[in-house]
């Protein structure tokens, strides 16, 4: 039985790659995750609560929930599919639908949480060049670029939360750097030949950071009551692709041959998405900084290194 006397953190989108690192990093701090799920699960480590997006239900009939944070995590995966039209309206539709079932659900608590901290992307940027971007740049809002469109969608769907007077923080987040899933275990497995790939000219920016940094980032915000608007969840050294291919070389400690995957090659393949690779972002965490977050791992290749050491 969970101590009652802990503070409770419910979390959309747990079973997730970064929704798994955070749950545990919060059970370690001495906080309680609670899990929304679309399924119940009595055998796992952290209460479960299921809800139904299409439905707006949360919660059995009579349960009680009471979260001192929320965490919104859930929506369909970024790159997991082709963007049809029908992919592209679930991809926005699940977490904007998210975000109105966990208004919902506050609306009707007696204790309100005390903030609700959701992820967003650094995609809301679109595609900026060299341009060195932060928190006060300004917004293409009129774009055509469906990153941009997805994420002000996003991020629109906390203001009703945030009119309801909590404390709402956005995480636009980069490309989160781990070896358990995203970007970096889909560049490795070409190392083992002695190859490694960048896109295109390999001259675009990523905006990157650290899995643990990342979940550090989401319990700064719950521990920092002054933490309120967006805040860039990237490192503050952004590299070019081309060198991120050859950091993860020097991180694994062997030579390789940089091969490019031309961008005509990528936009065949993977149509509109080819976005996700071929764009460019520098994005610095201003505001992060500003307020007193400390990376562990500003610098890319000893993330890497890291990341490989220890399986994260």
């Amino acid at each position: 039985m969970k101590n009652s006397s802990k503070i409770k953190v419910l979390i959309s989108g747990a079973a997730g790659l970064v929704g798994q690192s955070l749950c545990k990093m919060l059970d370690q701090k001495g906080y309680e995750p609670m899990i929304l799920s679309r399924k119940k699960n009595d055998k796992g480590s952290y209460r479960t609560i299921v809800w139904d997006l299409e439905k707006q239900q949360i919660g059995d009939e009579g349960e009680t929930i009471e979260a001192d944070y929320i965490i919104h995590l859930a929506g369909a995966g970024i790159a997991d599919k082709k963007w049809s039209e029908k992919r592209k309206s679930e991809i926005i539709s699940s977490r904007v639908d998210g975000a109105a079932l966990l208004a919902k659900l506050i609306s009707g608590m007696k204790q309100k949480p005390k903030a609700y901290i959701s992820a967003a992307a650094i995609g809301i940027y679109g595609n900026r060049g060299d341009e060195m971007l932060d928190e006060n740049s300004p917004i293409r809002k009129g774009s055509s670029e469906f990153l941009v469109q997805s994420c002000i969608a996003w991020e629109d769907s906390a203001k009703k939360i945030s009119e309801m007077g909590i404390r709402t923080a956005l995480l636009r987040i980069g490309i989160v750097l781990s070896t358990r899933g995203g970007a970096l275990t889909k560049m490795l497995p070409s190392y083992k030949f002695g190859t490694g790939a960048y896109f295109g000219n390999g001259q675009q920016y990523f905006s990157w950071i650290h899995i643990e940094d990342l979940c550090r980032a989401f319990v700064f915000m719950i521990e920092n009551e002054n933490c309120s608007a967006a805040y860039n969840a990237t490192a503050p050294n952004p590299e070019r692709n081309k060198v991120l291919a050859k950091k993860i070389a020097e991180a694994k400690k062997q030579s390789a041959l940089l091969l490019p995957v031309p961008a005509f090659a990528l936009k065949l393949a993977m149509g509109e998405m080819s976005a996700i690779v071929l764009d460019s972002a520098n994005v610095q965490p201003k505001r992060l900084l500003a307020e007193g977050f400390e990376f562990k791992f500003p610098d890319l290749k000893e993330a890497i290194e890291d990341l490989l050491a220890r399986g994260l």
